[in-house]
């Protein structure tokens, strides 16, 4: 801000007189900028950073990756097994099921009927859904897509699942509502190519598979409104109807208004909804661990130190019998793992505000649980706390995870035959911009210390239901 100079001259001798040959005068002082905690500074800046951008884009990507992967990975390892598990030869079978279903309102299209073709496209669309995701191909439609496949098999035999089902279920509520897709995803590379022929004057590419799946998906949810099968909660059919109005109210902004104001306040509702959302995954995963942490103090063979000896020699834990029976077999090493666990879990929450102690810890947290999913046999509960701590990783972190994943696949693909080393010729591995690095995507600094995020154009990497 700039003091503007006076509008006539200063009278200080005739009013027709000559002006003088003076020297260079000092610019005037600025006035200091508002700090922080002044009046109206903090407040006003905090509100400007929430409603302007979507906070942490790495960390609610590698969030969606990671519950993506999980639970495609537990589908496909289950695929063999999936009758006995969610299917007709399930000894919890489908009358029990929709017997438990009515009298606590949960939602589950496998519930709509027992037909074992109607059981066998749901697990399939769960499986492709969990695959899109992952890719980040029309974000927010696989997204809704996924919260209905994990809800519809997890409510269908509750009794098949443990504590990493319960943070999968609560996540894939969380990420439909979260703009996920901004980096490392299919949407943002699309977004890229919109921002580039923008920039060269043209038009952006015609979208056909977004309005097709609106289309498609509105019938199917007007049919499942109509019979009561959205469950008995007003939750879900509130948010799965706004979520497909709300695409139709993005795509006539962005086709008759792309620059506007209706697309700046949808942008704004939608930032307002990604980083409540974000806010609640912090405290979902905060409020895991210090519960889990409390309930360990309580016990007995915590307070001792011996909790970890009794799953080590539990034949259900013991997938590597040698490996547990070196571990369980050193005392001071069962006592050191059982008292770390615990102060490690219920310290984490308190260490949030200081950022070196906070990532200490996350990477403790994150090597216990690869040790829970090598030791006891655990892995889709240690993906899914792993995926949830993500959202804690500082983000410069990430961003040199992933440049180093994209020089890594670009060596892997030049080194495939009839691909050429030299760039610019057919078949080189020239630079090429990969979901993990967008060419309208660099980072920009925000003012912060280290904390960058995506610069996006257009789209905004698949915010709405039709991507």
């Amino acid at each position: 801000m700039t003091i503007p100079s006076p509008a006539g001259p200063q009278n200080e001798g005739p009013k027709n007189a000559a002006p003088q040959n003076e020297g260079p005068r000092p610019a005037a002082p600025r006035p200091a900028a508002p700090r922080s905690g002044g009046p109206g500074g903090g407040p006003a800046r905090a509100l400007q950073r929430v409603t302007a951008s979507a906070l942490g884009p790495y960390q609610s990507a590698v969030v969606r990756i990671g519950f993506a992967a999980t639970y495609l990975f537990f589908l496909l390892r289950e695929l063999p097994n999936r009758h006995e598990l969610y299917g007709p030869d399930s000894p919890w079978h489908w009358e029990l099921a929709r017997q438990l279903t009515n009298g606590n309102e949960a939602f589950s299209v496998l519930m709509w009927t027992d037909s074992t073709v109607w059981f066998e496209a749901v697990y399939v669309l769960t499986l492709l859904s969990a695959a899109a995701l992952l890719l980040g191909w029309r974000t927010r439609t696989m997204s809704v897509l996924f919260m209905v496949g994990v809800l519809s098999v997890q409510n269908r035999s509750i009794f098949m699942g443990d504590g990493g089902d319960n943070v999968v279920h609560l996540m894939a509520i969380y990420l439909v509502l979260t703009r996920c897709a901004r980096v490392w995803s299919l949407d943002a590379r699309r977004a890229a190519r919109n921002a580039q022929r923008a920039a060269a004057g043209l038009p952006p590419l015609r979208d056909i598979v977004g309005p097709a799946l609106w289309v498609l998906l509105g019938p199917v949810l007007v049919a499942a409104t109509l019979m009561g099968g959205l469950g008995g909660t007003w939750w879900l059919p509130a948010l799965l109807w706004t979520i497909w109005l709300s695409a139709a109210a993005w795509w006539a902004v962005n086709r008759y208004q792309p620059h506007g104001e209706p697309r700046t306040l949808l942008d704004v509702l939608a930032n307002l909804a990604h980083n409540a959302t974000l806010a609640v995954i912090m405290a979902e995963v905060c409020l895991i661990y210090a519960t889990a942490g409390w309930y360990k103090i309580q016990g007995s063979r915590w307070q001792d130190g011996t909790a970890l000896y009794y799953p080590l020699n539990l034949d259900y834990f013991t997938p590597w019998p040698a490996l547990s029976d070196i571990l369980g077999a050193s005392g001071l090493m069962v006592m050191v793992l059982t008292y770390g666990t615990v102060i490690v879990q219920v310290a984490f929450p308190f260490t949030l505000f200081n950022r070196r102690v906070k990532n200490v810890l996350l990477v403790a947290m994150i090597c216990e649980h690869a040790g829970i999913a090598l030791l006891l046999g655990l892995p889709f509960f240690s993906m899914a706390m792993i995926a949830a701590d993500a959202v804690f990783l500082p983000t410069a972190f990430l961003m040199w995870l992933g440049a180093r994943a994209t020089i890594g696949g670009r060596r892997l693909l030049s080194g495939l035959p009839g691909r050429s080393r030299t760039p610019g010729k057919p078949g080189g591995s020239g630079p090429t911009h990969g979901p993990a690095d967008p060419p309208e995507a660099g980072p920009v600094k925000d003012g912060r210390a280290g904390a960058e995020e995506p610069r996006l154009q257009g789209g905004g990497g698949g915010h709405t239901l039709v991507g």
